[in-house]
């Protein structure tokens, strides 16, 4: 089910959640080892509720990937709960909360002696969730050290030496893709713009990555004033994931575009046709 999310494809993951969250509630009842399937399965749906726009949902079901996650015993698995009940704290306008929690998860993977690959991933995505909570709470100085330590792991999983995580999500080209939300929300859009013409999308791993890449950018174009990119970037967005182009978030920064340039060729068909 994952890899439905990864690719973008929430429509065919929306119609199984019954069954995903029925199975969930089971395993988490059958000891560590189901309360951690349990606990993946609920910081899916949380970030599926996200993409949906459902806060309510996507903060219910963050709470259901924590408890679950305290009985696995796993702190990789807690981390990812933290990362998924941050973003509805920080849509809901409690950045500083969510910052809390993401400070407290990476210290406790931090404190790992001899981290493996699969902890040094988990670390570096915390790192980069806490970079990003602590732009939107204008807290500069914490975003740039969140950013930086998840630039360190990252740098230390691409060493010939080191053992990359089937599945991992940690990467250069990820940090890059996060530095660009993170001095966009800092208001400093030339160094957003500025990471996001050095970031090949071609290289993320998913079309749910590409699609976040191109949505970030057209975030900062359209806070640069230049429509007509952002609109080439609102177009990639469809092109990487299709129904990443009609989610709430998205369907807004097109309507934004459209109403300051409606005379952009293809724009109201682009509009009505993702609505």
């Amino acid at each position: 089910m994952r890899g439905l999310f990864a690719a973008g494809k929430y429509g065919r993951l929306r119609r199984a959640l019954p069954l995903l969250t029925a199975r969930a509630r089971e395993a988490g009842r059958s000891g560590p080892a189901g309360a951690g399937r349990a606990a993946r399965v609920w910081v899916l749906v949380s970030q599926l509720a996200v993409k949906d726009g459902d806060l309510a949902l996507a903060a219910a079901c963050a709470t259901e990937a924590e408890t679950a996650a305290r009985r696995s015993g796993r702190p990789a698995l807690l981390a990812a709960a933290a990362r998924a009940a941050a973003t509805p704290l920080r849509r809901t306008g409690r950045a500083d909360q969510a910052l809390r929690l993401l400070q407290d998860a990476h210290a406790e993977l931090d404190a790992v002696v001899r981290p493996s690959a699969d902890v040094l991933d988990t670390s570096g995505m915390v790192a980069l969730t806490a970079a990003y909570t602590a732009a939107q709470a204008r807290l500069p100085a914490a975003a740039e050290e969140f950013a930086a330590r998840a630039e360190h792991s990252a740098q230390r999983l691409a060493h010939p030496s080191a053992r990359t995580p089937a599945g991992g999500d940690l990467s250069a080209a990820q940090c890059t893709l996060y530095r660009v939300g993170i001095h966009r929300e800092l208001g400093d859009v030339d160094r957003a713009l500025a990471y996001a013409a050095r970031l090949d999308a071609a290289v993320l791993p998913t079309p749910e990555r590409r699609a976040r890449a191109a949505t970030d950018t057209a975030r900062a174009l359209l806070a640069a004033d230049d429509v007509p990119a952002a609109f080439h970037q609102l177009q990639q967005v469809e092109q990487a994931a299709p129904q990443e182009a009609r989610r709430p978030s998205v369907r807004a920064l097109t309507a934004e575009a459209a109403a300051r340039r409606p005379d952009l060729p293809g724009i109201t068909a682009f509009a009505r046709r993702t609505a």
